[in-house]
């Protein structure tokens, strides 16, 4: 049990090690009390599961558990995306349950608890969570059932509501969509069938090694995508990581489209477009392109910490027009406070289509708009403790200038984020949670100046 910790996205663990029968059934009573707690054993409760090596198994285990308590509980019929479990969620007032590593190794498996509000767990829930993992739940009703569910439907319905399918139709592109072994299959895919959308696809099937690689939408694991879109005139090409939430979108040139640009192209579609009004949400770490093109829009900026958990929680707060991040990320307003990449590629078929314009297109547009580009980069660097992380933190709070960057002003929201003062520049040092690492982010509008930044690291 000491081994359980729930993170900024649920508890995750390498299937058979850490993540085993007992420890699963520790993790489900702490959930089960909570719920019972908070709500009572009437609360319904969906489980659902994505591809991952004994994701379904442990689903059910945790289905027949919860039942014992005297839940009513939905269980998925087939792999299921988390989106679209966050949504049921919400639609069915339930609380869920979900059995995804998202884009973690093929080796791993987790469980994220979605409240009925359909976004993810905030602390204070994952904190109370880890104080249940210590107190026996032994509550037992007779009335428990498990019930297999096919949740697509109402989700396929909801977001009917939000895209313009005939739009999307009638526009003249080649979409290739790389099913990339994940829980989109059967979903992303499906809603282009029911509209008579035609694609092309690759890699559509579940596959518990991903075909050896990564369930991760960047292009170290698009190749075969970006090769075929390549060839292909006309094109555009759409995947997902393993539990769907996070989107990759590769365009005519066969180039990687980066989140930051992404969020900040839909952004302009929704509010000139349709017609939106309301806040960007974004998080310390996301680009300064974001707030550049909201400035331009005249759209109010929320910032938050790293993690959609903080992005989901201010979108429950603010409503806005788009909640995003830079790890590929996003959702709207009208949907849930959980980032969706099936709705993702969804929109930027959509924004294409109203103005009857390439992604490549758009990008230059977004740069006209805004009139600078912006230039960023990450570096992880892994310490020898995490004693050393505090007093690091401490020394870059105090800063007035790196090599010959002037900092203008600093931000403590996540980490220490250092602005300087030609406008463009800044800095993000915050610590990864679980392990002796510092995350460094550097942005730039100039790229010498970004290499300059990082050097003195």
């Amino acid at each position: 049990m000491s081994n359980i910790k729930f993170g900024t996205d649920g508890w995750r663990a390498v299937v058979g090690q850490d993540f085993n029968e007992d420890n699963v059934r520790t993790v489900t009573g702490a959930i089960g009390k909570y719920v019972f707690d908070k709500f009572g054993s009437e609360k319904k409760i969906i489980v659902g599961y994505d591809p991952r090596n004994k994701a379904f198994e442990f689903a059910q285990q945790t289905a027949d558990q919860l039942a014992e308590y005297g839940f009513e509980v939905l269980l998925s019929d087939k792999v299921i995306p988390t989106p679209v479990l966050a949504y049921s969620a919400k639609h069915l007032n339930a609380c869920a349950v979900m059995f995804t590593a998202s884009h973690n190794p093929p080796e791993y498996l987790g469980i994220k608890f979605i409240p009925d509000y359909a976004g993810p767990a905030t602390s204070d829930i994952t904190d109370e969570l880890m104080c249940n993992l210590a107190i026996p739940f032994n509550y037992k009703r007779a009335n428990g059932c498990v019930v297999k569910y096919n949740f697509a439907p109402d989700y396929f319905a909801h977001i009917e509501k939000l895209i313009d399918f005939k739009k999307i139709k009638n526009f003249d592109k080649n979409i290739i969509f790389d099913g990339l072994y994940a829980a989109s299959i059967g979903y992303f895919d499906k809603l282009l069938d029911i509209h008579g959308i035609k694609y092309d696809s690759l890699h559509m099937f579940h596959d518990v090694n991903f075909g050896g690689g990564m369930p991760e939408p960047k292009p170290k694991y698009l190749k075969e995508l970006i090769e075929k879109v390549k060839e292909t005139p006309n094109s555009i090409g759409f995947a997902n990581d393993g539990d769907s939430d996070r989107f990759g979108v590769i365009n005519e040139n066969g180039e990687y489209v980066s989140p930051n640009e992404i969020i900040a192209i839909l952004l302009i579609h929704l509010t000139k477009n349709k017609g939106l009004k309301g806040y960007l949400v974004k998080t310390v770490g996301a680009s300064l392109l974001l707030n550049k093109t909201a400035e331009k829009l005249g759209v109010e900026v929320i910032e938050t910490a790293v993690g959609f958990k903080h992005v989901g929680e201010a979108m429950r707060r603010f409503n806005p027009v788009i909640g995003g991040e830079e790890s590929g990320g996003l959702s709207i307003q009208g949907h849930i406070p959980e980032k969706d990449g099936i709705l993702a590629n969804l929109l930027i078929l959509e924004a294409m289509a109203y103005v009857n314009k390439s992604l490549v297109e758009l990008q230059k547009d977004l740069y006209d708009f805004v009139g600078c580009k912006f230039y960023n980069d990450r570096v992880d660097k892994r310490l020898d403790n995490v004693d050393e992380i505090k007093p690091l933190l401490e020394e870059y709070k105090n800063k007035q200038q790196i090599g010959n960057f002037k900092v203008k002003k600093i931000d403590t929201k996540d980490g220490v984020k250092l602005y300087f003062d030609d406008d463009t520049s800044w800095m993000l040092i915050r610590p990864s949670g679980t392990e002796p690492l510092l995350r460094i982010y550097f942005e730039s509008g100039n790229l010498q100046k970004l290499e300059d930044l990082k050097s003195y690291l």
